[in-house]
C-alpha cells in the first residue's frame, strides 16, 4: 500500500472519530455540567440555611444569657440587701 492511499484514510477516520466523539460526549458533558452547577447551588443554600439556623440558636442562646445574668443580679442584690439588715438589727439579749 502507497502512503498516498492511507493517508487521507487515515485522516478521515481520526476526522470521523472525532467528530462522531464530540457529537456523542458534548450533551453529556452538558449534563454533567448542569448537574454540578445544581449540585454546587444546593449545598449553597444548604450553607446559607445552616448559618441562618445557627444565628438564630445563638440569638436565643444570648437572649437567654441576657436574661440569667439579670436574675443573677437580681439575686445578688436582695441578699447584699439581707446582709445590711441583719448587721443593722440590735442583738438581744436572752
Amino acid at each position: 500500500m502507497d502512503w498516498e492511499v492511507i493517508a487521507p484514510m487515515i485522516v478521515s477516520i481520526v476526522f470521523i472519530l472525532t467528530v462522531g466523539g464530540v457529537a456523542v460526549l458534548r450533551p453529556i458533558a452538558k449534563r454533567i455540567s448542569e448537574l454540578l452547577e445544581l449540585y454546587a447551588r444546593d449545598k449553597q443554600q444548604g450553607l446559607e440555611s445552616d448559618v441562618g439556623q445557627i444565628r438564630d440558636l445563638l440569638e436565643t442562646m444570648n437572649a437567654r444569657l441576657r436574661l440569667m445574668e439579670e436574675r443573677q443580679d437580681f439575686t445578688e442584690r436582695l441578699l447584699a440587701g439581707e446582709e445590711r439588715k441583719a448587721r443593722e438589727l440590735p442583738r438581744t439579749r436572752d
